[in-house]
């Protein structure tokens, strides 16, 4: 990878992870569209260890209070509320997992395709501008239910499919619940630091096992311009998702889906 691949492929992965327009499909494409050569296990891995640090830095201090929260009072017949979110964030990974450990391979082999990539694109799109419309006053998370999370998680099960983004369907399933946008994307981020270090983890062991040589230097730069790409991501999408919506995400995944279908399928 030359440093121009390195630069691109890491800011968008920071900038994707996060965003409701998939990064699967965005580091995906400029391999199958422009040709490049596949960034590689250990560029993957490096990259989802940026973004996991860009998330725990930004989440620091929630992290702290569920965690300690859940110590406190997670086992007890009446837990806090954090206590409550911290198992609600536990919980909702599983179906994720699962679905990963089951199905990975499988997807793997026969979705990571442009025309797939295209039509989830397209399909979850209209399916989140829906979901912001319909969107009712705003839940809190203090007033979220086990049975919310476990929907969500159910949700994000599906962003193992190229395209449809996991933040993307996350939010969407917790906008359909009626949880205030806000909210939504914030569940969505803390949901996504158990599953990116699961992944993270397994990329690593695979990583472990590989002969192939290992260029540290490239990961390294790859690592820390996606863990910056993903903080400001993180910080701008929260500061300003109330006021823009999600119409801008749902307008550019209609775009991006309209081009591949015309152009690369």
């Amino acid at each position: 990878m030359d440093l121009i691949e390195i630069i691109v492929l890491a800011v968008l992965q920071g900038l994707t992870e996060f965003l409701p327009i998939s990064s699967s499909a965005h580091l995906i494409l400029p391999s199958q569209v422009f040709g490049w050569q596949d960034q590689g296990l250990a560029f993957d891995v490096a990259v989802h260890v940026g973004t996991l640090a860009a998330v725990m830095f930004y989440f620091r201090h929630d992290m702290q209070r569920l965690i300690s929260a859940w110590f406190k009072s997670g086992w007890s017949s009446k837990p806090s509320a954090d206590a409550k979110l911290a198992w609600y964030v536990g919980l909702a990974t599983i179906p994720a997992g699962l679905a990963g450990v089951l199905l990975g391979n499988w997807i793997e082999a026969n979705l990571r395709s442009v025309e797939v990539i295209a039509w989830a694109t397209i399909g979850f799109g209209i399916l989140l501008g829906v979901a912001d419309q319909r969107r009712g006053n705003g839940i809190s998370l203090a007033r979220m239910t086990l049975m919310m999370a476990l929907v969500i998680g159910l949700a994000q099960a599906l962003a193992l499919i190229p395209g449809t983004s996991r933040s993307g369907i996350t939010m969407t399933a917790a906008l359909l619940l009626g949880l205030h946008r806000v909210d939504a994307a914030r569940f969505s981020f803390l949901l996504s630091i158990p599953l990116i270090l699961a992944a993270g983890g397994l990329k690593t062991i695979e990583l472990s096992q590989s002969l192939l040589p290992v260029d540290w230097t490239s990961l390294a730069l790859g690592a820390a311009l996606s863990a910056i790409s993903a903080w400001v991501c993180i910080y701008y999408f929260l500061a300003f998702i109330n006021r823009i919506g999600m119409l801008p995400f749902v307008l550019y995944r209609l775009a991006l889906g309209g081009v591949l279908l015309l152009f690369f399928v």
